[in-house]
């Protein structure tokens, strides 16, 4: 069982910048591809980011592409998304990932096996 632990999330006014983190309690991280979701009140929760286990390949929804950065550190068993050019619509829960996936073309199937708890992200206007 893996245990993800997300940190970083908070209230930062539009333009702004802020990195989330999630570090699984496993050493099995490397076998893992990492994924961010978040999710509206009324809405299905979406995929915005994910990396592969080897780090070689790596996805960003449209809607976040060229403002958000997914990476991780083998290190501290740790994936990371930094935020920039923050939007009131980013306003969401931000939830993390560990699973499988497979890519194609430029975009990602991500089949979560296990969650982190969720952390809130607000952007006032």
């Amino acid at each position: 069982q893996v245990q993800l632990v997300e940190s970083g999330g908070g209230l930062v006014q539009a333009g702004g910048s802020l990195r989330l983190s999630c570090t699984a309690s496993e050493r099995t991280f490397s076998t893992y591809d990492m994924g961010w979701f978040r999710q509206t009140p009324g809405k299905e929760r979406e995929i915005i980011a994910a990396i592969s286990k080897t780090g070689g390949n790596a996805y960003l929804a449209d809607s976040v592409k060229g403002r958000f950065t997914i990476s991780r550190e083998y290190a501290k068993n740790t994936v990371y998304l930094q935020m920039d050019s923050l939007k009131p619509e980013d306003t969401a829960v931000y939830y993390c990932a560990a699973g499988g996936s497979s890519w194609y073309l430029g975009r990602v199937s991500f089949d979560p096996m296990y969650w982190g708890q969720g952390t809130q992200v607000t952007v006032s206007s």
